[in-house]
């Protein structure tokens, strides 16, 4: 698989073919050697990318808040749990955030003014105004990502001390402050899409919800008491209408990725984040963290979870039945921590098969692919990169020892 000859267990388990200690510190590596241009590392503004590091010449596309902000993320927990000796992995993570903060913004008028983007153009520094790719149209933005945004330069800001990031924080969730709604049984505090210029919404249900919670509660741990209530109602909808919907249809889980807008796609990327929420804040954040926590990782168990080489592997999407390397990293570290948190040997062995599988997309050189049947690495950064590296290190959290193992 992906160029490696698969290994298995005595209990027919699939196991990983180097050490994740080893396999994370290539990739590490590897990225280290990414040539920079316009003050960034070229990854860092490009979404699609070769193994040279030659953008696409097909795909110009780019999703910055999504690929930063949980790279921001990655980067800061690898940099915290390598012990802190390599300062090159915090100046990524600065990197990152200098490019959100300097590039990404929509113009300052408007319903959402200069607010983080979720689509736009590798080829333009600042982003366009009319910059939307994907499936957004050209002046839209995704109020979810903008949390993914905020959030990650609020914990920027704390490993940093660099005002400018949490500057920005501040603004996504002020922004999002003024435009947050109730919500109901069909209709998610924010549409999924919006119009910056207008404010006009498309699309009732954004699944991903966690992020805007997260980023109001760093700011609330900083002082900025003004996102109390909004915290507060944030949360109501959640337990209230979001979660319960896990043990039915999941209705109120559809719509994340930047690429699909089918409103009625339910994704696993959005349950799974928040049972991480839950089970990393366990009663600060409400005492059935447990039981709310089984209840998502349920869903995602008998909704997007198949079998590929004999692994149960997690697909991101209904639209989408591939396990692309950020869902199921996602899906292997999040059954890690609820399977810790539960003392659960069975889900924890799942957990880490799931995490083996993805590890094969990593190579000796330390070139991940984004899907380990891709013929070549790279790919999409998030997939490859961004929005794994940070699963692992969740993972080896919850199970030190799987740092080191055979």
């Amino acid at each position: 698989m992906a160029g490696h000859r698969l290994r298995f267990d005595s209990h027919g388990r699939l196991a990983a073919w180097t050490p994740w200690r080893r396999a994370l510190d290539l990739e590490m590596r590897f990225y280290r050697r990414c040539p920079s241009e316009h003050g960034y590392p070229r990854f860092v503004y490009a979404t699609f990318l070769d193994a040279d590091w030659r953008p696409s010449a097909e795909r110009t596309d780019t999703i910055p808040a999504t690929q930063n902000g949980m790279g921001i993320l990655s980067y800061l927990k690898f940099h915290d749990w390598d012990g802190r000796r390599e300062p090159a992995y915090l100046d990524t993570a600065r990197a990152m955030g200098e490019y959100l903060v300097r590039e990404t913004l929509t113009p300052p008028e408007g319903r959402y003014p200069r607010f983080t983007r979720s689509t736009g153009n590798r080829d333009r520094l600042p982003l366009a105004p009319d910059c939307g790719s994907q499936s957004d149209r050209p002046h839209e933005i995704e109020p979810d990502k903008g949390g993914i945004a905020g959030y990650a330069l609020a914990r920027l800001y704390e490993a940093t001390g660099e005002g400018r990031f949490l500057a920005q924080a501040l603004h996504n969730a002020s922004v999002l402050a003024a435009h947050q709604q109730p919500g109901d049984g069909a209709h998610s505090p924010w549409p999924f899409r919006v119009d910056y210029r207008t404010g006009e919404g498309r699309g009732p249900v954004s699944g991903n919800m966690t992020y805007v919670l997260r980023l109001y509660e760093a700011l609330l741990a900083h002082g900025h008491r003004q996102f109390a209530a909004p915290r507060d109602a944030l949360w109501r909808w959640m337990r209230r209408w979001q979660i319960p919907s896990a043990a039915g249809d999941g209705a109120l889980f559809a719509q994340f990725f930047e690429d699909h807008d089918t409103p009625d796609n339910r994704t696993a990327w959005a349950p799974l984040n928040l049972a991480r929420h839950l089970l990393e804040s366990r009663e600060a954040l409400d005492p059935d963290w447990l039981a709310m926590a089984g209840l998502l990782v349920d869903f995602v168990r008998r909704t997007f979870t198949h079998r590929e080489f004999g692994v149960t592997v997690c697909h991101e999407q209904d639209e989408d039945p591939n396990a692309w390397g950020g869902i199921n990293s996602t899906y292997g570290a999040v059954l890690a921590l609820y399977a810790r948190a539960r003392g659960d040997r069975a889900a924890a062995a799942e957990a880490r098969e799931a995490l083996n599988f993805t590890l094969y997309s990593i190579d000796a050189e330390g070139r991940p692919r984004d899907l380990h049947k891709t013929a070549a690495p790279i790919g999409w950064q998030e997939d490859a990169h961004t929005d794994v590296i940070h699963n692992y290190v969740d993972a080896l959290n919850a199970f030190p020892e799987w740092a080191d193992a055979p």
